[in-house]
This record gives structure tokens, sequence and C-alpha cells, in this order.
């Protein structure tokens, strides 16, 4: 194998090790709807989360397009994958004592979490950038639309405290990821 290549398995296995502890939290939560039935919007956020986390460990695959490993690109790429998993660990705390059920809890670390996934699609796009500027402009024009309209509708989401709100947003979230997913992502 190469150094490059090297370089970016190596990435892939810590970015692996990142992403499975958060989509175990998220696994685990979703068990625990079942046990105990949630807030329709927290189980809306945990499915996009999940699908989104999902995408990002297959759209990752980009890397393997960089020719040249710095730590900063290593930070970077690690530190975008520590931000998803400390996300899924505002949707599923480790204890939840202090809470009537999800839906106090979610309502309660909403600002947190919107906040968190507003600079998730920001820092999306810098990912972006990081496998070059003919793979951004490849994603076409509506790509920073929708991550810059997606982070927007965090900034506001921040500061709504409207449970139903929040589940048509965490549903339009839904339907944008997969159709992302499903227009520019569906083959390596």
């Amino acid at each position: 194998m190469s150094h490059s290549a090297d370089a970016y398995f190596h990435v892939r296995v810590l970015i692996g090790l990142v992403t499975g502890l958060g989509l175990t939290r998220l696994l685990n939560g979703l068990s625990r709807f079942v046990q105990h039935p949630g807030h329709p919007a927290h189980l809306a956020w945990t499915l996009f989360m999940l699908i989104y986390i999902i995408h990002f460990w297959w759209f990752e695959f980009g890397l393997s397009v960089i020719a040249r490993w710095n730590f900063e690109h290593y930070a970077f790429v690690i530190g975008y994958a520590a931000l998803l998993f400390f996300i899924t660990t505002l949707l599923f705390p480790d204890r939840m004592e202090d809470y009537s059920g999800f839906a106090e809890y979610f309502t309660s670390r909403a600002g947190w979490f919107f906040a968190l996934l507003a600079l998730v699609f920001v820092v999306d796009m810098l990912d972006t950038l990081v496998k070059g500027r003919a793979h951004f402009t490849g994603l076409g024009p509506w790509y920073p639309v929708r991550q810059i309209g997606l982070a927007m509708l965090c900034c506001i989401a921040i500061f709504i405290r409207n449970g139903r709100l929040h589940l048509v947003f965490g549903l339009i979230a839904i339907l944008a990821e997969l159709w992302w997913i499903g227009s520019k992502f569906r083959f390596l």
C-alpha cells in the first residue's frame, strides 16, 4: 500500500470508531423509544441523525482523493466525526432522572441540538472543500443552498419551543437528506 493509502486507511478506521459510537448511541436510544414511547420530534431527529451518520460514513470515502494528508486535515475530519457523536449524546443522555420523559428532555436541549446541527451543515461544506474545489462544485449549485438553508432553519429552531414545528422541520430534514443521498451519493 502507498503512504497515501495507509494514511487514508488510518483516518477511516478512527472515523469508523467515532461514528460507530454515535450509531450505537442512536440505536440504543431507538430501543428506549420502543420501551417508553417518546416525543415525535425527538424521534424524527433521531432518525435524521441515524441517516446522516450512515451517509457521513459513506461520503467520507471521498477522502480517498486526498493525495497527501496533513495533521490539520486529519484533525478536522476527526473533529467532524466527534461533532456528530456529541449531537447523539444530546439526543440520548446517560441519565433521564431529572426529566419527566423524552419530550421534556428534548425541549430542554433543543437549543444546543440545533446549534450543533447548524454547525454540522457548515462543517460539511468545509469538509467538501477539503476534498477539492472540483468536488465541491461537482455537487452542483443546490449543495451550498441546501447546506446554508438547513443551517439557517436550525438557527431559527434554536429559539422555537414548539414540538410540532420541530417535528415538521425534522421530517423536512429527513426528506432532504434522503433526496440528497438518492441524487448525489447512491454510488461511490
